[in-house]
């Protein structure tokens, strides 16, 4: 190996070892990108000239050299170590890895061109979330890469009601009526859009069919009182870092009803220890709650905050339980996990919702008014709120009015 070479692995194991990683995964990490080096200087390869299809070959190579070695092939997903090693590598040489693709053709250049400005008339003239702008651009591609394959770059200026419903026949299959209809209203903002900046001749948003749901008709998952206890004291008998994380996490979903983004987006300076609130960023509308510190969740916040919380200078709260350490990105495998712990199989979703749709329903049994159920979800108006109601149909039932002239009907 050469020094430079040896160099890089020094580095690599010291960027690691910064990022909190452990010995043992910084040693396999090395190893790997080490051997991977090797790889490359046999065929007279740059690292800065890796591509992916370099490294989807280089593992095919390893995997044979695996078995030679051994006398039999790796588990299933062994090639997840040694890749993860040398992404790892390739990010510090790199910068970014993967790496973009490559803008091939005239068609690859106008559908960056087309989405670049969407992404940017999305965020600074809309000002979406984020969220709803990642959804949005994963439809813009989808559609345009389509079209394109189909017709060229062309062929979008003269787009069709016709080439409209080929795409959505295309996108129907395996996709429920919510999800289709979604996408639909994704597909209408991309044609409006195209429309607007003169991609596209013809105003084709309206055109789009998507299927009919009607108002509140279907009914979530909720947990009743007894099932969040179960959760809870199953889950707070897990005094493993990640069961601390995920015990404080439970409480804040259980007590408030917040959003996943919302108990994601939490951070230091939220949590008024003083004088015992909580702030919430609401996820949707942008606005901020005050809520007050309830004792249970303070206690789980501290447990973990103390003994369960890697040594990280990120502000959020909660954060993965193994290096690198960052963010959470979504709650609902740790929903999911704690879920199938206590024994608990609820009939339809089981993400963090249906602990908001539990706590809604708390309340409009306890005789809260709909406007302070509202803004203690963080709804920004009252309609928002209606389709909880639907959750207590049983409690609706029992103070339902009676019909003029139903002893005469009887």
């Amino acid at each position: 190996m050469s020094n430079t070479d040896r160099d890089l692995i020094a580095e690599l194991a010291a960027e690691l070892t910064a990022q909190s990683y452990s010995p043992v995964v910084v040693r396999n990490y090395c190893a790997y990108a080490r051997e991977f080096l090797a790889y490359l200087a046999e065929r007279d390869i740059p690292v800065t000239a890796v591509t992916t299809a370099l490294v989807a070959q280089y593992l095919r190579h390893a995997r044979r050299t695996f078995r030679k070695r051994r006398g039999r092939p790796p588990a299933r997903d062994w090639h997840s170590i040694p890749r993860s090693g040398i992404h790892a590598l390739l990010r510090l040489v790199r910068g970014q890895w993967p790496p973009e693709p490559d803008i091939v053709g005239p068609e690859g250049t106008l559908r960056h061109k087309i989405c670049l400005e969407y992404e940017t008339w999305l965020r600074d003239e809309r000002g979406l979330a984020s969220a709803s702008i990642v959804a949005l651009m994963a439809e813009a591609r989808q559609f345009l890469v389509w079209q394109f394959d189909r017709g060229g770059a062309q062929s979008l200026r003269d787009l069709s009601i016709r080439d409209i419903d080929l795409y959505m026949d295309a996108r129907a299959p395996g996709l429920t009526r919510k999800s289709l209809k979604d996408y639909a209203e994704r597909l209408r903002s991309v044609l409006r859009y195209m429309h607007r900046t003169g991609y596209v001749m013809s105003d084709l948003a309206a055109l789009v069919v998507s299927p009919m749901l009607y108002a509140y008709e279907g009914v979530p998952s909720i947990l009743e009182p007894d099932q969040i206890t179960a959760v809870m004291e199953t889950t707070k008998r897990d005094t493993s870092p990640m069961g601390l994380r995920d015990y404080a996490i439970l409480q804040l979903l259980a007590t408030y009803g917040l959003r996943s983004g919302e108990v994601r987006n939490l951070r230091f300076e939220d949590i008024d220890w003083r004088n015992e609130t909580l702030r919430v960023r609401h996820s949707k509308t942008g606005a901020c709650s005050f809520l007050p510190l309830m004792p249970p969740v303070g206690d789980a916040l501290l447990d973990y905050l103390r003994h369960g919380r890697p040594k990280t200078d990120r502000r959020e709260v909660f954060m993965r339980s193994r290096a690198p350490y960052r963010p959470l990105r979504n709650l609902t495998s740790e929903v999911r996990r704690r879920l199938s712990a206590a024994g608990i199989k609820p009939p339809g979703k089981s993400g963090p919702h249906i602990f908001r749709h539990a706590r809604a329903v708390e309340m409009l049994r306890a005789s809260v008014p709909q406007k302070i159920i509202g803004d203690v979800l963080g709804h920004r108006s009252t309609e928002a709120t209606i389709p909880y109601l639907k959750l207590a149909t049983e409690d609706l039932r029992a103070i339902a009015l009676d019909v003029p002239g139903s002893e005469v009907l009887a």
